[in-house]
């Protein structure tokens, strides 16, 4: 199977560096630690999935090529991982097609509130995406691939947001704080496990470094790659205390699952 998957931005709810140029503890003179907001995507030779449109979507998007989008699974309604919505009219435009949007209740509900003229005709200005069901797991066929993807609730601080897990072998968890009993199950022995890991000292709503080791301790993935990464956290720094088996994501990082 020829699927790829790429990180598209590995940075937290500000990127690096925030918006008034500050890099926190980060070299500016590592690209690897320039970062935009969190999104992921999936392709293939006929099919590309986002997952997520990060308000740095359209750079992004530029950076790798991407021509086309067919599918997008949204993860949550926070801000960082939706306002780049609008980014996606280009691809309705070129296929004079809806592209499908899968995700949970609670996201439906905030995307249809705040970006209605996504999912609704107006005058001059067609609907360019469809709401679709979100299952526990969905299957995409094609001709040389399929792309197979779990959809797990998992914890982010006050709300439950989705974590994706592809073809069994890859997982993303981009905003998580918890994954339930009930459900680690699904993560043990993935060949990559690309998650959340916002900064050293605790927080709220993202895991943070020790807990990030503690899990994959117990879920053992070949390789984990961690994601979300707050100013706090320097690209050669982590390198150099993580274990063999874990490194920090960078915008463009890639691997076929």
């Amino acid at each position: 199977m020829n699927i790829k998957f790429t990180i598209l931005g590995c940075g937290s709810s500000m990127g690096v560096p925030r918006a008034d140029g500050f890099w926190g503890n980060c070299n500016p003179l590592e690209k690897k630690n320039n970062r935009t907001r969190c999104s992921a995507l999936i392709s293939s030779k006929n099919c590309t999935i986002l997952l997520d449109t990060s308000p740095d979507l359209r750079s992004q998007l530029l950076r790798e090529k991407v021509k086309n989008v067919d599918k997008v699974f949204y993860s949550h309604g926070h801000a960082d991982q939706t306002h780049g919505i609008n980014d996606l009219r280009i691809f309705y435009l070129k296929n004079k097609k809806k592209i499908d949007v899968y995700t949970n209740l609670f996201t439906k509900k905030y995307l249809k509130k705040f970006f209605s003229y996504c999912f609704v005709d107006k005058k001059d200005y067609p609907a360019i995406l469809n709401l679709k069901h979100l299952k526990k797991k969905l299957s995409f066929n094609n001709s040389e691939n399929k792309i197979t993807i779990k959809s797990i609730e998992v914890r982010h601080g006050r709300i439950n947001c989705l974590a994706f897990i592809i073809n069994d072998k890859c997982a993303y968890a981009s905003d998580v704080n918890e994954i339930y009993k009930q459900d680690l199950k699904h993560f043990y022995k993935l060949k990559y496990f690309v998650v959340d890991c916002l900064r050293i000292s605790p927080h709220p709503s993202h895991f943070h470094l020790k807990q990030v080791l503690t899990l994959i301790e117990i879920i053992k993935p070949k390789k984990t790659i961690l994601t979300n990464l707050h100013s706090d956290l320097d690209y050669n720094y982590l390198l150099k205390i993580l274990p063999k088996n874990v490194i920090p994501a960078y915008d463009g990082l890639s691997f076929y699952i």
